[in-house]
């Protein structure tokens, strides 16, 4: 972990010190923070461009849920096997090369979009391509966080914080991304998203860290993996965090794949449309978080967990059957919110429970549950929106939504381990 000695002179007063921002206190965790301003908006430009590509391409709500099954299947195939490798290698080289690799594949992209040489089958290698790098960056991400901190204390406002600019460019991404888009096409969002690496890049690049604590990994890469996935089910905390979290991605998250059907059939709207859709849910999600990082400790987040689940899951059945699209943007703001509430929820616990040697595993297999099991869910709502339509396909994910919401509620008794409030060390 980082000195005071490497980070520079750390102010201990005023809202910087004690505030919502109080993790931008660690010098790395600055430069990350900032360079990752530029590279999510650029992601979420390029999200919002590819949904609509696709749809334009085709024009098959089907055709969307393959798409974004290529893009986070690898997550699942290869999660394992990436967790096992984020807890024995550099993390910062390897997100060089993982922020590396993405950029390529946005420049790729762009230039097939630009020249008119775009097919379908193009978008859908390249968010194969896209998922088998996040299948690496994002636990290498989650696991990399409690080394730019230079206090255990601010590792909860550092994930609330992370939360709060990916909401952030949520908001500001798709909405840019809906008016380039009306203005000159998707190829230029792809660009300026490849264009954005670069602040992330040298962001890590210009990172002072102290050398991690030796973890002495000599059980091989299979044996580490049975332990990781062991360490999980006997822990009953961690095993229903991750069981809620498969619940609501398999059920709940594919309403925002199928945004581009419900904007362009329900809504009569276009990519503008599709963009206020999804900087709406941006609003909320940043609320949310910016809501957590204002938490002074993680005492009783375990008991919001399944109110802000309920509230997704509610959100998402209004959304489902909302008939103007004043009513829609309310709707997918609360929905964001309950959802980024319940996802940092989960994560801040899930860092707060874990041992470091399993760090990298478990953060694995959280985004295995986020990420991974996403696809099949996707899948399932194209298939349910082709049969019956997009309105009863998430009213009927939103209800489910709601089941495991309250069957975690339950279980919430289950966190029997004592959790640090302000001024305690989280892990």
């Amino acid at each position: 972990m980082l000195t005071n000695r490497d980070a520079g002179p750390l102010p201990e007063a005023g809202a910087l010190a004690a505030g919502p921002l109080r993790a931008l206190r660690s010098r790395n965790y600055r430069l990350f923070f900032t360079g990752q301003a530029f590279s999510l908006v650029g992601t979420w430009m390029q999200r919002v461009a590819m949904s609509w590509l696709v749809y334009r391409l085709t024009s098959s709500p089907f055709a969307l849920g393959v798409v974004d099954f290529a893009s986070q299947i690898a997550t699942l195939l290869l999660g394992f096997f990436a967790g096992a490798l984020v807890d024995r290698v550099d993390l910062r080289r390897l997100l060089v090369w993982t922020q590396a690799l993405a950029m390529g594949q946005a420049l790729l992209l762009s230039a097939l979009t630009l020249t008119g040489k775009v097919s379908f089958l193009s978008v859908l290698a390249c968010g194969a391509f896209l998922g088998m790098i996040n299948a690496f960056d994002m636990p290498a991400r989650h696991a990399f966080v409690i080394r730019m901190v230079d206090r255990k204390e601010d590792l909860g406002n550092a994930i609330a914080l992370n939360s709060s600019l990916f909401n952030l460019a949520r908001l500001l991404g798709p909405s840019l991304a809906g008016i380039v888009i009306a203005a000159v096409g998707e190829g230029l969002c792809f660009l300026l998203n490849g264009l954005s690496y670069f602040s992330i890049i040298v962001a890590l690049k210009a990172m002072r860290l102290n050398p991690a604590p030796e973890q002495r990994h000599t059980a091989p890469a299979l044996a580490g993996i049975r332990q990781g996935l062991a360490y999980a089910w006997e822990n009953r905390s961690i095993r229903d965090i991750l069981t809620l979290l498969c619940c609501l991605s398999l059920l709940g998250l594919p309403y925002v794949v199928m945004m581009p059907v419900f904007a362009r059939e329900v809504l009569r709207g276009g990519p503008r449309t599709l963009g206020f859709l999804m900087g709406a849910t941006g609003i909320g999600a940043l609320a949310g978080s910016m809501l957590l990082a204002a938490r002074k400790g993680t005492k009783g987040l375990e008991k919001g967990i399944p109110v802000a689940a309920g509230l997704f899951s509610a959100a998402v059945i209004g959304f489902a059957f909302s008939p103007v699209p004043a009513a829609s943007y309310i709707l997918v703001a609360m929905a964001g919110f309950g959802m980024i509430s319940t996802l940092a929820a989960c994560n801040t616990m899930l860092q707060t429970l874990v041992d470091n040697a399993y760090r990298g595993r478990i953060m694995s297999l959280y985004t295995m549950s986020l990420v991974g099991i996403a696809p099949f869910g996707s899948l399932c709502a194209g298939w349910l929106t082709d049969r019956i339509g997009v309105r009863l396909a998430l009213a009927i994910g939103g209800a489910c939504c709601m089941g495991a919401s309250l069957w975690f509620r339950k279980r919430v008794h289950a966190f029997r381990k004592p959790l640090p409030s302000e001024g305690e060390s989280p892990v």
